[in-house]
Order: structure tokens, then C-alpha cells, then sequence
């Protein structure tokens, strides 16, 4: 990642960085927060963006919230933001309680409060109305939007007929008939018929104007840029033979897509599954197949966009289970048997092994579409339609989420610093929760509590638990990503070079797409390669070389010290670099960005090799990480675990339950 203070005056203008472009300012959480020295530096606001509480706590004016802020229109960078950031890891660092002051109560009292704000803390709440439809709720969030990871980008070209909508997160429901039941369940309740939403993928679209799924082989992997598009029905010698690769790569890249070797002759399907699950792909690759290492480079981004990290860090086995096209090659020989997943595949492997659809359903926004039909249903007037086909293009009242008169209240820019039981976990009846408002810190009162925050987070929260379980609650190491959302002028360059998705070999950004395109409602996907769209690029932090624990840690410690004129840079340079030949201009094409930044983002699967010590046979770290204590229970997918929002609905039902039961 290129040093902004690095970037030329003269480079930075053909870059368009000079040119002005809605975005908030911001600067680095990491920093900010290491250089607070009073609880005022800690605050989470942003100036203007969200007034402060007026009369009742918790009151936002409705005709000003509506007016100024509405989040998804929001530029620059999003989601893990200093603000965001600011209060726990003032918590972790042990440094919130020293300038915080006594806690305040509000007075407020209610049946159920949740902590966090997204899929699995929504859906928490309107699983609880179901049984109690009476009862008084409110969800407290960190971030100034809903939805978590669930994230809308939303933009206004000139002369388009309503919004340009993109997703910053969870963006789709991958396989719907293998959802969990709860997840089919809250699907149905919403009214979402995954078949007819699957339906308004327009599939032929791209494939109709001569666009395909490229590779861009760039110079940061070997020495020099060279787009490299595998035709359908083109073979792979007429690919393979475009890479900027050592002949004897070739080889074996043409080795391992035709016909490889059984690599493991004489073993059973069993033994063989079993050594695959003792090793990385990479290391399959260079220490079975004894491959050139310009294919271990070639292959590292493969899986980064779907789990979070390298090739070097992907199971073997959960590649040999996704080894599809142009993906994951070199186990054909193997002749395993593929009717049934390996018990050492990851559990959402598994779940997912032989799913009716192999279709993918997605509203233009992602899985916030979910989130925002729950709330519609609960918060009255805050949405215009809650409907699979109006929700897209609804109207959303922001100022109507935390009115004192609502059953169903959500207080965002709100971080949670404190949950204890009322007394003794074993016969409390109730519980406290304390949040910083932006000023001081304010408790309210309530018969239950659910945890739909991060696990890891929890143990500075929780304080009562015991040390085994905030051990276990520390272990789920959550996987960075980075996902930036690029209002473009038009999609001509596209088009011209022939790609609708890029993955690259090294460089910072490892995806490029256009969106897929979706309409539904009212709601139209550009169609026409003149027309404003939004581009998609994907990075993936999790440092190289590691597990996927521990390239977690390190890379989500860089992301938050990677200041935003660098990703911005990144973001117009390497679109330049992947579509100049089609005549891309940055300066002229880039009208808006909006970067997600999530430090902690995908829940962290079990998976091998590097859960073997108890992975499949148990006992598994979330058993004891999400028990119960008292009237406090623990949802999110990192309870699950899994990084996909059916896992997270699932999450909130069993909390849910365990409080009701």
C-alpha cells in the first residue's frame, strides 16, 4: 500500500485525488485513540452527523435527524470507524473507566435490551415480540447505522431515477435451502421468496456484452501487469499460456487442470481426505504436488474474497470441496468421493454439501434488506415498506428508531461498556446495562439481556463471567476485511476490456467487480454500460504466512493504521491499472467512494489444519463462550460459529429462547 505522502502532486491529479468529491473527514482510529487523554477524546460522535440527546435520554428530534442525517448516503470511510472504535478499545486498554465517572441512570426500564445493532441483535428482538408481543425493547449500538456488518452504500447520480444502491457487507443468502431452519424460518416470516429473488438476477447481462471473470496478474506478484480472461469454451492451454509465468509453471498448471496424478496411490477415501485435512492448499501444492512457484503465487487470492485469507492458510480440503472452473485444481486425480462432505470440512462446507440451489439470492443492499424489514415491522413510521419488493427504494425515518413512545427503540452511536446481573447470576431477575452517550456514561434497567456484540468484546463487558469462558470468548478471533463501494460515471471501460470481475494476484485490493445485477420493485440495475454504476473492490488484511488467527490479528492491526487518502489511492490506481486500456480515466469516472472498513469482520469457522487439536471431534470453544449467565444471554455468529447471516438468526433465536424458556 502506497505512503500518501509518497503520492506526487502531478500523480495525485491524474489520479483525480485532488478532485472534490462528497466524503466525510476522518482520520485514523488507532491513532486517535492512543492519543486520548480525556474521556471527551473518546467520544463516538461526529460533528453534526447525530444530534445529542434532547429532554428523555435517548430522544433524537425527528425533523432533524431526518432532514441531516440518513447513514447509507454517508462517503468516505464506514462501518469500524475511529468513533466506532473509540470506546472499546478505550475498554480493552483499560483507560475508559479511569476518565468515565460515575454512571448515570436514565430512569428506562425495559423488558429486553440487546446489545448490537445488526442481523443477529434484530433479529433477536423481533423473535422476542413473536411470544411477547407487549413487551418494551431496546438495542444499543456502537456505530451510527444499523445493520453491523450488514452494511447499504447508497448513492445519487445526476439524472438516474432514484438511489444507486451497493452493499458493505453481508451481501447475500448463499444457498437458501441449506439456511438453517431459523434462518428459513425468519425468511418466511419476512415474506422473502428466495426462488423469485433469485429470479431477478439478470444472468445474461454481462455475458451478453462480451464480459467475463478475469485474472489480473499484477507487478507486485510478478514483476509486470498482464489481464489474463479464461473464455468459456476456450480451454485452459489458451489461458494458462497468456500468464506471465515460468514455462515449467505452465506445466504444471495445465497438469494440475487436466489431469493430475492420483497424488496419494494405495490409501483409502478416508486417509486420503485425512491427509488433505493436515495440510494448506499452498502447502498441497508445493509439498505434494511439488509445483513451480509461480503457481503457488498465481493461486494465493483464489479463496480471499469468500473466507477472508490466502491459499496459504485455506484448508486443503476445504479446497478440494469448493475446486470448481477454475478454482482450487489439482485433486481430480485423487478420485474421492464427492456425495458427502468430509467430517473435517469446515462446519459451513458441510452445511452447504449438495444444496438444491445453486443459485445465489441478494437484494441490491445486501442482507441489510433483512434488517431493515424487521425494523420497519417493529419501529412504527419508520419505513415506507417493508416488503421484499419495496424495500430496496422505501423510505427510511432515522428519527423515528429511538422515540420514547416506540416499544421497539434503537439507540445508535451508543457502545455498550457495561452488562451485570442484578445480584447473583443463579436468582438475579434482572440486569444493568451501562452506555457511553457521548459524554458520560448511562444505565438502564432490564429484565434480560442478549449479547449480540463480537465475542470478543464481551469479556470486557461482562465483567461477572467466569475466566474460563472469557478465555473461550477471547479464542474467536474475528476475520478483518475491507470492502469499498465506487460511484462510477459509467461502465464503458468495462465493457471495452471485456471483465466484469478481476481477481488479482497481490496486489492491496484482491477484487474488482461490478454488482450483480439486480432488479426488484421499483429498484433498476443499470443495464446500459453508459449509465452510472457502482463498482465493488475487496481486500482482505489477514497477513500471509500465518494461521488465520494470527494473520487476523496482524492485518487488522495495519488496517486500522492504513490512513484513508491510501486506500483511496489504492482504490483509483488499481482501476486504472485494470481498465486504462479500455480508457478508464480516475479523475473523470470516479464520482464518489465509500470504504467499509471492518477490523473485525467474518466470524471465524472452524477449520483445518489448524483446529485439528478439536476440530470435528469437539469439545468445541463457542459451547462454553455463549453459555449463559444469568438473565444475560449471548447471540452473534461468532457463537455459531459461521460467517453467514443465517448463523447469525440462529444465534438470536437460541438466545431467545433461553431466557423465554
Amino acid at each position: 500500500m502506497t505512503d500518501p505522502r509518497e503520492i506526487s502532486p502531478r500523480r495525485a491529479g491524474e489520479l483525480g485525488m485532488n478532485r472534490p468529491i462528497s466524503r466525510r473527514d476522518f482520520f485514523d482510529g488507532v491513532a486517535a485513540v492512543a492519543g486520548a487523554a480525556a474521556l471527551g477524546s473518546f467520544s463516538h460522535r461526529v460533528g453534526g452527523d447525530v444530534p445529542g440527546p434532547v429532554g428523555a435520554p435517548g430522544t433524537r428530534p425527528p425533523e432533524i435527524l431526518s432532514e441531516t442525517c440518513h447513514p447509507p448516503v454517508m462517503t468516505g470511510l464506514r462501518g469500524d470507524t475511529a468513533e466506532t472504535l473509540g470506546v472499546p478499545h478505550a475498554l480493552r486498554d483499560n483507560r475508559f473507566w479511569r476518565h468515565a465517572g460515575p454512571p448515570e441512570p436514565t430512569g428506562e426500564r425495559y423488558d429486553l435490551v440487546v446489545v448490537g445493532g445488526g442481523i443477529s441483535g434484530v433479529g433477536a428482538a423481533h423473535r422476542w415480540l413473536e411470544s411477547a408481543p407487549d413487551a418494551r425493547i431496546l438495542i444499543l449500538d456502537d456505530h451510527d447505522d444499523f445493520g453491523g456488518h450488514a452494511r447499504r452504500n447508497e448513492f445519487h447520480p445526476a439524472g438516474r431515477r432514484g438511489p444507486l444502491i451497493g452493499y458493505g457487507g453481508s451481501r447475500s443468502i448463499e444457498a437458501p435451502s441449506a439456511w438453517t431452519p431459523e434462518g428459513r424460518d425468519l425468511l418466511g416470516k419476512l415474506g422473502v421468496r428466495v426462488r423469485e429473488l433469485g429470479g431477478r438476477l439478470d444472468r445474461g447481462l454481462y455475458a451478453g456484452l462480451g464480459m467475463h471473470e478475469g485474472v489480473f496478474c499484477d507487478r507486485e506478484t510478478f514483476g509486470s501487469d498482464r489481464l489474463v480472461v479464461p473464455l468459456p469454451g476456450g480451454g485452459d492451454a489458451r489461458w494458462i499460456a497468456e500468464l506471465p509465468v515460468a514455462e515449467q509453471a505452465r506445466k504444471d498448471l495445465l497438469m494440475l487442470y487436466g489431469s493430475p496424478p492420483d497424488w496419494f496411490p494405495g490409501l483409502s477415501d478416508g486417509e486420503k481426505k485425512g491427509r488433505l485435512a493436515g495440510m494448506t492448499y499452498a502447502g498441497f501444492l508445493r509439498d505434494v504436488c511439488r509445483v513451480h512457484p509461480d503457481v503457488l503465487r498465481f493461486v494465493q487470492t483464489m479463496p480471499n474474497d469468500e473466507w477472508g485469507y490466502g491459499s496459504d492458510a485455506l484448508g486443503a480440503i476445504d479446497a478440494w470441496a469448493g475446486a470448481d472452473g477454475h478454482r482450487y485444481p489439482g485433486f481430480r486425480g485423487l478420485g474421492l468421493d464427492g456425495s458427502a462432505p468430509s467430517a473435517y470440512n469446515s462446519p459451513g462446507v458441510i452445511r452447504r454439501w449438495g444444496a438444491e440451489e445453486p443459485y445465489v439470492c441478494r437484494f441490491p443492499e445486501g442482507n441489510q434488506a433483512l434488517v431493515r424489514m424487521m425494523l420497519g415491522r417493529m419501529i412504527p413510521g419508520f419505513a415506507s415498506a417493508v416488503d421484499m419488493e419495496g424495500v430496496t427504494t422505501a423510505r427510511f425515518d432515522y428519527g423515528r428508531l429511538d422515540l420514547p413512545g416506540n416499544r421497539v427503540r434503537v439507540r445508535l452511536s451508543s457502545p455498550v461498556v457495561s452488562a451485570a446481573n442484578d445480584g447473583d447470576p443463579s436468582t438475579a431477575t434482572g440486569a444493568t446495562v451501562g452506555y457511553f452517550d457521548g459524554e458520560r456514561v448511562r444505565t438502564v434497567r432490564a429484565a434480560n439481556v442478549i449479547m449480540a456484540c463480537w465475542n470478543m468484546v464481551i469479556p470486557y463487558l461482562v465483567d461477572e463471567l467466569p475466566p474460563e469462558q472469557k478465555r473461550a470468548l477471547r479464542a474467536a478471533v474475528k476475520v478483518p476485511l475491507l470492502y469499498a463501494t465506487v460511484q462510477l460515471r459509467g461502465w464503458e471501460a468495462w465493457r471495452r476490456t471485456g471483465v466484469r470481475r478481476a481477481r488479482f494476484t497481490g496486489a492491496y485490493w484482491c477484487v474488482a467487480e461490478l454488482p450483480h445485477p439486480v432488479g426488484i420493485g421499483d429498484y433498476r440495475c443499470p443495464a446500459d454500460p453508459g449509465e452510472p454504476i457502482t463498482a465493488h473492490l475487496v481486500h482482505t488484511p489477514a497477513v500471509a504466512g500465518m494461521s488465520p488467527a494470527e494473520g487476523s490479528v496482524a492485518g487488522r492491526r495495519a488496517l486500522l493504521g492504513t490512513p484513508y487518502a491510501a486506500l483511496e489511492y489504492g482504490i483509483r490506481e488499481q482501476l486504472t491499472r485494470l481498465l486504462g486500456p479500455g480508457g478508464f480515466d480516475p479523475a473523470r469516472d470516479i464520482q464518489a467512494i465509500t470504504v467499509n472498513r471492518w477490523g473485525h469482520g467474518y466470524a471465524p469457522e472452524y477449520a483445518t489444519p489448524w483446529n485439528l487439536d478439536f476440530y470435528p471431534h469437539g469439545p468445541f470453544p463457542a459451547e462454553l463462550a455463549r453459555r449463559r449467565s444469568g438473565r444475560i444471554a449471548i447471540a452473534n455468529s461468532d457463537s455459531v460459529p459461521a460467517a453467514s447471516a443465517d448463523a447469525a438468526i440462529t444465534a438470536a433465536y437460541r438466545a431467545v429462547l433461553e431466557l423465554q424458556e
